[in-house]
């Protein structure tokens, strides 16, 4: 260590840094911190005690033993209480929700047929009335035309019917030539007539007896000299079969004559279509 202090620059300062640590010594040695063994204890203090409540003034000095009262508090508060079962009432809720959604849907629905009936009913009267007041005002104008026929004020004599009361069975529209009293228009219908080649010579008309309309479609058997020897009404393509029509239409397809062929065959087979309408 000597070896370092070779200079006197080095031995003044290691002198002057022993003194200072000495004098450090010694000033922690008489001026430093101070502290008590035991330390003091700081808060305050705690009564000596085995509950939570008390009275009186004397201390004792060992547990008590506890109130009747205390017991029947600890052993209510022991009993555990038991818990409301509120999935079960969230269930019951939601379940009458859907219940009460349903039973609205449902009668909004009932509610929404109702209506879509009683508009469809509403336009089927007002189609009705409609009708019926064309045809009140067609009558009215035909009345003031042709003298005031609703009232029997005609000058003619006469009739004509089936029901042996007098009058001029048919309607308004109708041909004075015809022999049915039924439909509001017209006299029957001609026919569209398939023989092969071969063509009508007669075409009688068959006569409306009821009120009924469509087309009836008859198969016919012609023989080579342009007799129809058997008719049979109603076959396939008919639109409507009422005995009525298909009486009226074999009728009048056995009475239609066709053209004389002596190569064709004994029994040529066609069709003859009679169109029946109310309104023609």
């Amino acid at each position: 260590m000597m070896l370092n202090l070779n200079t006197v620059h080095k031995r003044k300062s290691a002198a002057i840094t022993i003194v200072i640590m000495s004098l450090l010594f010694v000033l922690i040695f008489f001026v430093g911190l101070k502290y008590l063994d035991p330390p003091i204890e700081f808060g305050i203090s705690l009564n000596f005690g085995t509950s939570d409540m008390g009275m009186g003034d004397d201390q004792p000095t060992e547990p008590l033993a506890p109130s009747s009262q205390q017991i029947v508090e600890d052993q209510e508060e022991s009993v555990p209480q038991e818990s409301t079962p509120t999935s079960t009432v969230k269930e019951e809720v939601a379940t009458q929700d859907m219940e009460d959604a349903i039973t609205i849907k449902k009668q909004l629905e009932a509610k929404k047929r109702v209506e879509e009936q009683l508009k469809i009913e509403k336009a089927k009267n007002d189609a009705i009335a409609k009708k019926k007041a064309e045809e009140d005002a067609k009558k009215k104008n035909l009345d003031a035309m042709i003298g005031g026929i609703s009232n029997g004020t005609g000058k003619a004599t006469g009739g004509e019917g089936n029901d042996n009361v007098p009058g001029d069975k048919g309607g308004i529209n109708g041909d004075p030539n015809a022999n049915g009293y039924y439909g509001t228009g017209g006299s029957g219908s001609g026919g569209d007539y398939q023989l092969g080649n071969r063509k009508p010579i007669s075409r009688p008309k068959p006569d409306y007896i009821c009120n009924e309309e469509g087309l009836v479609i008859v198969r016919i058997e012609v023989d080579n000299k342009g007799r129809v020897i058997k008719a049979t009404p109603g076959v396939k393509g008919s639109t409507n079969t009422a005995s009525c029509l298909l009486t009226q239409a074999e009728e009048a397809a056995l009475k239609t004559t066709w053209q004389p062929d002596s190569n064709a065959p004994a029994k040529q087979i066609g069709t003859i279509r009679y169109r029946f309408s109310l309104s023609q």
